[in-house]
């Protein structure tokens, strides 16, 4: 990316429902810990965003 300020917004802190591929904001800590569930499914199973080229 051009802008390292869009990087961050895109991909910083961005994870993705495992189930129903949901994107979600929130902190590292509160996904590790499972505190953070996805508003569409209910499940707390998330991975990090892929980022593209």
């Amino acid at each position: 990316m051009k802008f390292q300020e869009a990087a961050n917004r895109l991909y910083n802190n961005v994870f993705v429902c495992r189930k129903c591929k949901t994107k979600r904001k929130a902190a590292i800590g509160k996904i590790r810990l499972n505190k953070v569930k996805c508003r569409k499914c209910s499940s707390k199973a998330f991975r990090p965003i892929k980022r593209g080229k």
